[in-house]
């Protein structure tokens, strides 16, 4: 009786296993949503509301007041793509454009990828290879040890305390690679490229990014600078094509090898500078027009693993691949004029954190 009662219990149980894996067909799970890319023309754009993301919408209307009374412009909210919040701000609209300042910085970065992986030019070149000697005021062998990498990554040793780019301005402070510095000699890397595809930068730029993910605006020569102009819509697309690790749909447009290496610690010296991105969480960080190294976050409030395009007057791209999401703001700036980070960042993302958390 005891065999006959055990050899039950287990055909019991064998049977309630098979009822098991077969009754799970009829739940099937829910699969992961995959990141949406709108329209390359057209305003189509699909959204996501607060309350199917589980967030807490009564942390909408603080953070929107917050960002009208900090002098905004427009401010739009991404994740996988799709569009969480689009707010405009003081008379700005979807189809008016504004300047990224240096958050441009990191159009060229990806450009010069671009450049790099056509073949066209090496990183790791020197950049008088590509636009002559004479280009700074150093001796010959000084300004030969400056590459476009030593660009890239802000180490070119040339002296910071000036936006001049002139041959007379670019002076000597110290070897390419021993001095981390905010220095608007970067713009070098647009005439490097313009030298080495033999066309004007604005039309490989065009052809090559801008065209390819549906952005609209241009460039403009301002003083000493070479600024972006755009809708914030544009700005948004770029985040999401570099938040998708370079790749647009199902074309990669960046490699993926050099987002990885722009989107990460480029040199030892400011270990949150990638190649012209800012990078949070990291241990320690510099400032522009500083060459003091400051402990902890950049942003402490933000989440470690984002990375930033940051401009003049806080034009921000926050880009957080753990939320899938990029964060878009443009405006004047929130307090005082500013380089490209200020008390704004972390204030905004407190405001922010509250949807989500």
């Amino acid at each position: 009786m005891k065999t006959t009662y055990i050899f039950i219990k287990k055909s019991i149980l064998a049977a309630l296993i098979i009822m098991l894996f077969s009754c799970s067909k009829d739940y099937p799970t829910t699969p992961t949503e995959t990141s949406y890319f709108p329209p390359l023309t057209g305003s189509t754009w699909e959204t996501k509301s607060i309350s199917s993301l589980g967030w807490n919408q009564n942390a909408v209307q603080p953070l929107i007041e917050y960002l009208e009374l900090k002098n905004s412009k427009s401010f739009i909210l991404l994740v996988d793509g799709r569009i969480v919040m689009e707010n405009y701000f003081n008379g700005h609209t979807a189809s008016k454009g504004w300047y990224w300042a240096s958050a441009g910085k990191t159009l060229t970065s990806t450009v010069t990828g671009i450049a790099a992986q056509e073949g066209y030019i090496n990183i790791n070149d020197k950049v008088s290879d590509y636009i002559g000697t004479g280009w700074t005021s150093l001796p010959l062998a000084k300004e030969n040890l400056i590459t476009n990498k030593h660009l890239l990554c802000m180490t070119s040793g040339l002296d910071d305390s000036d936006d001049c780019v002139t041959p007379a301005c670019l002076t000597y402070k110290a070897d390419a690679g021993t001095r981390w510095a905010y220095h608007n000699v970067y713009v070098k890397l647009q005439d490097v490229v313009a030298q080495a595809t033999k066309q004007s930068w604005s039309n490989y730029f065009n052809t090559k990014l801008r065209d390819k993910i549906g952005m609209e605006g241009n460039w403009f020569q301002i003083d000493n600078n070479s600024v972006y102009f755009s809708t914030s819509r544009s700005m948004a697309r770029f985040g999401l094509l570099i938040a998708n690790k370079g790749k647009w749909e199902n074309t990669q447009i960046l490699n993926e090898n050099f987002w990885s290496e722009a989107t990460n610690t480029s040199q030892n010296i400011n270990l949150g500078y990638g190649y012209l991105w800012w990078l949070n969480g990291k241990s320690s960080y510099h400032l522009p027009q500083s060459q003091l190294q400051i402990p902890g976050s950049i942003i402490p409030s933000a989440p470690n693993d984002m990375y930033m395009a940051l401009g003049k007057n806080d034009q921000k791209i926050y880009i957080v691949p753990s939320k899938k999401m990029v964060v878009i703001r443009m405006g004047d700036a929130a307090d005082g004029s500013n380089f490209a980070l200020s008390d704004f960042d972390d204030a905004l993302w407190k405001k922010i954190k509250a949807l989500y958390e």
